[in-house]
């Protein structure tokens, strides 16, 4: 069986106060975007786990496909697999990449052994893989509250729009990004802005507070969202807690030569 788990980005993202659990209570709205990754998982004699594509950092045991298999072999008989993940989607770009990864391993499962579990089912098992995992099971545009896992869905549609992603090469830790924010609840609520005002009106109010904690670590990349305005954005932002970039256009925009050659660049439909 293959699939194809694609990447999100993030409208706005407000970190609204600390949790007594050492985790942050924030805002989000979530958008599912049509970059995605290739997984295959076909049943072997013995278990194995592959790669290709972009590197992935960490160890195998750490990847969150390989953590899917296990925490459901846990709790059903299931036989060893053979993994493979191509990797398109950038890692530590506030892109859902690894995140998308281990949901849709659960969703395959699902299918492959016909283990019957409706979606509430494995967005509980998600959970325990990750804050951003749930999401991926129903993979439709959703605000974000609590630490990131409770979802509702959004009927927000974008589908005319292009999107166009820019992940420079360093980017921050999420712990590093948490140490620098400062918590607070913002002027104007995300849910009002996105279903209030067009993409357009957007700009300046919709806000990812994670922003400004990257450009105090990387200000030489303060320029990216300006870039993404010049060639025709009607929006652009910082996704998650970086470091990708992206911008909302009505037509395919010119970039050629706005950002160096190793810098990732992808651009599609939304």
């Amino acid at each position: 069986m293959i699939s194809f788990p694609n990447a999100k980005i993030n409208l706005g993202l407000n970190v609204l106060s600390k949790r007594e659990d050492g985790y942050h209570n924030v805002n989000s709205l979530i958008y599912p975007v049509r970059l995605s990754d290739v997984l295959e998982v076909v049943e072997a004699r013995k278990f194995s786990f592959s790669t290709s594509g972009l590197i992935i950092p960490g160890v195998d045991a750490d990847n969150l496909v390989v953590k899917a298999y296990h925490l459901l072999r846990k709790d059903f008989d299931l036989p060893a697999v053979s993994i493979h993940l191509h990797k398109t989607v950038p890692a530590g770009a506030g892109l859902g990449g690894g995140s998308s990864d281990g949901a849709f391993m659960l969703k395959m499962l699902n299918a492959m052994f016909e283990l019957f579990l409706d979606d509430a089912i494995l967005e509980d098992y998600a959970l325990q893989l990750g804050s951003d995992c749930p999401f991926f099971i129903r993979n439709e545009p959703a605000f974000v509250s609590g630490k990131g896992d409770a979802l509702e869905k959004s009927e927000l549609e974008l589908k005319e729009l292009i999107v166009c992603i820019v992940k420079p090469e360093r980017g921050i830790s999420t712990a590093d990004a948490y140490r620098t924010v400062s918590p607070g609840i913002p002027d104007k609520d995300i849910r009002k802005i996105v279903e209030d005002l067009p993409v357009e009106a957007w700009r300046g109010i919709l806000l990812n507070d994670f922003e400004e904690a990257f450009y105090k670590k990387l200000p030489e990349y303060g320029e990216i969202k300006h870039k993404l305005y010049e060639a025709g954005a009607l929006y652009a932002s910082m996704s998650g807690s970086g470091s990708a970039f992206y911008g909302i256009f009505r037509d395919s925009p010119e970039l050629k030569g706005a950002f160096p050659d190793a810098w990732f660049t992808w651009e599609g439909t939304l």
